[in-house]
């Protein structure tokens, strides 16, 4: 039997079901090529006529000339009716897509309850939908809905509803696990059995998340005998969501040895994924498998000393087969492995046996017990050890600042910030206004800095999140700060810690900048680094 799998992507149909999920037509567009490049089989866009964005989508997406096939979504003909004239198949053929996605029913109590027709009429249904749009030159994805709990409850029709399918000419049977209820032996005995009955066929899975079985009824599916995924990026989809292709794809083809993608697209996976979870505005989950940002992250010391020897240790691929990194977290669980990886990551010559090792780790757990988290912040622990080793350069030191927040009755609240940094001797004086305080402070920083270091003007903050970490204390309670920056090639994450949040925020904020120059004296001036004038802790 073949080991080719057909990846069949559905994040701009059924992912945008799921809750918080919404694309425009661009964002459809900018996906489907990131899918592209990945090198998924098929890309289904959505429902033809629907709505305005997928009619543009449709229109659109053929000036991108893609390898993957564009697919069309919709249901079989009404009851009663004739495919020919049936207004969403029609729109299928007009949408210009080279594939179609058909659904039909294939439990015998959705055919009662819900189309409200006999199980004999929704055979005809689906042949006659097929036959049209094959007659019309379209590939024919047949999606079974409900499939396995109809076979639970009839076999027998759960089984005609294919053949009879198969007969149209369907190229694809997909059996669907619409309600995502169904464990993975019943899968696997379910598809083998299909699989026997209808050897000559190309048989197709889709599965949801609400057991949190999806992955794993997709990989059963497939040892089955199924030779088509179908899944969304990250998971999206309706309720808890469809199958996760991030995870399928490097599960099938890295560790059952089937073949999805090539080893190129595979080490693409990782930047796919957060493309998608970019432009779809869904925060991915830390610790998703394979692509998350903790994938491969290891935090406790006897763990990091052991990955230091052998990165098989504590790691079940290499992590860059999917694009994705191993990182160290440095905190209060942390040993002198931790540091020295750490240092060694920078390129740092570090002495593990030394006292100032010893000496870095005493101050990384004071700062954490004081509400520091430098796992979330890995610029400010770089910041950190550069200053410990010895080998940076003051770029500006910090004098002062002042805030001014008003509110006029019927106006919207105005913040003023006034800061007041040295720089290579010269005191700089400057004031701007901004959407809030932190925002006014950046506006003012920046426009201190930006006359002697040009490239801060691309750099802009892009997150900012604040926890209480003393609850008890309400108002006066110490705050965590924790702000991501960005710039045209790198994202960082640095923190701050007060009593005042404004404080807080300005720490965090003073990290970030000085990162970001840490990052060009890097590359234009080795030995010439940004620190602060009185450590990482200076407000």
């Amino acid at each position: 039997m073949s080991k080719a799998i057909s990846i069949f992507d559905t994040t701009l149909r059924d992912g945008t079901q799921g809750e918080g999920v919404s694309l425009s037509a661009d964002d459809k567009l900018k996906i489907a090529k990131k899918l592209d490049d990945l090198g998924v089989h098929y890309i289904e866009g959505g429902i033809p006529g629907s709505n305005t964005k997928d009619i543009e989508f449709f229109k659109r997406v053929k000036e991108l000339n893609l390898n993957a096939k564009v697919v069309a979504f919709g249901s079989t003909r009404r009851k009663g009716s004739v495919a020919s004239e049936d207004a969403n198949l029609k729109r299928m053929i007009e949408s210009g897509a080279q594939a179609a996605t058909l659904v039909g029913k294939s439990w015998d109590f959705h055919v009662h309850t819900a189309l409200q027709t006999t199980l004999e009429e929704n055979l005809s249904m689906i042949y006659d939908s097929i036959a049209y749009l094959k007659q019309n030159g379209m590939e024919v994805i047949f999606d079974a809905e409900h499939f396995f709990d109809g076979f639970k409850h009839n076999p027998e029709y759960a089984q005609a509803v294919l053949t009879k399918a198969h007969e149209a000419g369907a190229d694809w049977l997909v059996m669907c696990d619409t309600n995502g209820g169904t464990m993975p032996n019943e899968v696997h005995e379910i598809v083998s059995t299909l699989h026997r009955s209808l050897p000559h066929a190309h048989l197709g899975i889709h599965t949801h998340n609400d057991c949190e079985l999806a992955v794993a009824n997709t990989l059963s599916a497939v040892q089955a005998g199924a030779r088509q995924v179908q899944g969304t990026m990250n998971g999206y989809g309706e309720r808890c969501g469809n199958a996760n292709l991030a995870s399928i794809i490097p599960n099938l083809q890295l560790k059952l040895g089937y073949e999805c993608v090539t080893d190129d697209s595979m080490r693409q996976l990782t930047n796919v994924a957060r493309y998608v979870s970019e432009i779809a505005n869904v925060n991915m989950p830390i610790n998703q498998p394979y692509v998350g940002n903790a994938a491969f992250a290891h935090k406790g010391g006897i763990h990091v000393s052991a990955i230091l020897r052998d990165s098989r240790t504590y790691e079940h691929i290499v992590p860059e087969l999917v694009g994705n990194k191993q990182r160290v977290l440095v905190s209060e669980l942390a040993g002198q492995s931790n540091i020295v990886s750490k240092a060694q990551e920078l390129g740092l010559e570090f002495d593990p046996s030394s006292a100032n090792s010893r000496q870095i780790i005493e101050k990384i757990k004071d700062l954490e017990h004081q509400g520091y988290q430098f796992e979330g912040a890995d610029a400010s622990l770089e910041l950190l050890i550069r200053e410990a080793n010895g080998d940076m350069k003051e770029l500006f030191t910090f004098e002062s600042f002042k805030m001014l927040v008003e509110k006029t009755a019927g106006k919207s609240v105005v913040s003023e910030a006034f800061v007041k940094v040295n720089i290579a001797g010269t005191s700089a004086y400057t004031a701007a206004e901004g959407n809030g305080p932190v925002n006014a402070l950046d506006n003012a920083l920046r426009k201190a800095l930006v006359q002697y270091f040009p490239s801060l003007a691309n750099m802009h903050l892009s997150d900012y999140k604040v926890r209480v970490l003393d609850e008890k204390d309400a108002t006066a309670a110490k705050v965590r700060v924790l702000i991501e920056s960005k710039n045209t090639e790198n994202t960082w994450n640095t923190v701050g810690v007060s009593e005042n949040v404004i404080e807080a925020s300005w720490e965090a904020l003073v990290h970030s900048f000085r990162y970001a120059l840490l990052q060009e004296k890097l590359q234009d001036e080795p030995g010439t680094l940004p620190i602060p004038a009185h450590g990482i802790s200076n407000h």
